[in-house]
């Protein structure tokens, strides 16, 4: 069926194809309105979702005039996993499965602040061994470390400082070879469990720990030789990705973004958890609020992890990692058979061989799961990237019934637009990269 192009609001273009009509409905006047405000040098560009520089599938849409980003937009929802409402069909102790694979840079966070909701939920908070809450604040501050290097790495490999990129990972697989030893994996542990921790720490694994600490004192300074005081480096960063204190509380920013505004904003401090009252450290700012005052935070951050790593390492006291209650502690001794994998054969034989009682609580805990009253809680953390916080609902059964996380990677990547607009292509990659979105966090 042929159309006359006049009758559609048609314009027609030649192309070695032949000719082209691009085809717009609405109103005429609005279409003649809006081809006559259209300005032939403004052109719109997509920045992903597959661009390297957009940590992750983000795509950016971004409206250009020259060098000049007028408009920028965000398009999410390219790694969405539907993990929240998975939630809804496992048991609470099995959800440490799932939230684990979220932001999954800093998974020790995510189990965490979701553990922290189901021990307040249960109304446990202060049966928690206190070796369990030591090793998790050491467990978060190490992975404090991993997130702010992958950061620190990426974000330098997009500027060209490659050698920054090689120092970081190079730090990095340092932690995850602690985490691998401590957890047996290198990301997705589901290790800090409701109740406490999945087991202790391994032998000879507070001997290693100690000699990473004396290992990064000895590798951090050399990030600022490399890049602190380097002027290419601090060109490309000062005065770029610029967003005030008004403008990261108009948007909701927290962490590195909202401390580089000057404000001293952090939960360890404000609302602590986890005994982070008792640790000594500092909380750094800058007032430059912009993508090289964020680099210096992180890099700082990291110095002050690494003092709270020393204190947890000096308060670890012998104890168990497990609440006491067996309604709710999941009955795994883990040791490595054969297989390299599973629970300890000489516990399964008790379970199984003494205690008829403890075989049926085995059994339930593991196929059915412990009952949460009925009720809703709001636990948050202090991220590498900002506030994680997350709200869980229980209509009193073995499974959750709502569980959402406020995640601080999704929260900040609303002040994209803010950082970008009016500022160059170029610095599009430099704004998004000290915001230091994962992806995993924000579909979800």
């Amino acid at each position: 069926m042929s159309t006359s192009p006049e009758t559609s609001h048609a314009s027609p273009r030649e192309t070695t194809e032949g000719t082209v009509y691009t085809v717009t409905g609405g109103d005429w006047d609005e279409v003649v309105q809006s081809a006559a405000r259209a300005d032939d040098e403004r052109i719109i560009v997509n920045m992903g979702p597959q661009h390297p520089s957009t940590h992750g599938v983000l795509r950016l849409i971004l409206e250009i005039d020259g060098e000049t980003v007028t408009e920028a937009r965000c398009g999410i929802g390219y790694l969405h996993t539907g993990i929240e409402k998975n939630l809804e069909f496992r048991n609470w102790t099995q959800g440490t499965t799932f939230v684990t694979r979220m932001d999954y840079l800093t998974p020790f966070f995510n189990e965490t602040a979701y553990c922290l909701g189901v021990e307040k939920l249960l109304g446990i908070t202060d049966q928690i061994p206190d070796r369990a809450t030591t090793l998790r604040v050491l467990l978060m501050e190490l992975n404090r470390l991993s997130s702010h290097l992958v950061c620190i790495a990426t974000g330098g490999m997009e500027l060209g400082a490659t050698t920054i990129m090689i120092y970081g990972f190079r730090d990095r697989e340092l932690i995850l070879d602690l985490f691998e030893l401590i957890t047996g994996l290198r990301m997705n542990h589901a290790f800090i469990r409701p109740g406490g921790l999945a087991q202790d720490l391994p032998p000879g694994a507070m001997d290693q720990l100690r000699d990473f600490v004396k290992t990064m004192k000895k590798n951090l300074p050399e990030y600022d030789k490399l890049a602190t005081g380097n002027p290419i480096f601090k060109a490309r960063m000062q005065d770029v990705g610029y967003l005030d204190l008004t403008g990261c509380m108009a948007l909701g920013a927290t962490g590195p973004v909202l401390r580089s505004a000057g404000l001293p904003h952090d939960l360890r401090k404000t609302d602590p958890y986890c005994g982070y009252e008792e640790y000594e450290f500092d909380v750094p700012t800058t007032e430059s609020c912009d993508s090289y005052g964020r680099f210096l935070i992180r890099l700082e951050e990291m110095r002050q992890s690494l003092r709270i790593v020393e204190q947890c390492l000096d308060r670890l006291e012998p104890g168990p990692v497990m609440v006491a209650d067996k309604k709710i502690a999941w009955p795994a001794q883990l040791a490595m058979g054969p297989d390299g994998l599973g629970n300890s054969l000489d516990h399964i034989k008790n379970i199984m061989g003494t205690s008829m009682e403890a075989l049926i609580h085995h059994f339930k805990l593991v196929t059915e799961g412990f009952r949460v009253p009925a009720g809703q809680a709001y636990a948050a953390v202090e991220s590498p990237k900002g506030e994680l916080g997350v709200h869980l609902v229980s209509d009193g059964g073995t499974r959750p019934y709502r569980v959402h996380f406020r995640d601080p990677s999704f929260t900040n990547l609303q002040a994209m637009a803010a950082m970008c607009e009016g500022g160059q292509v170029a610095d599009v990659i430099v704004a998004v990269a000290s915001i230091d979105p994962v992806m995993g966090g924000v579909d979800r």
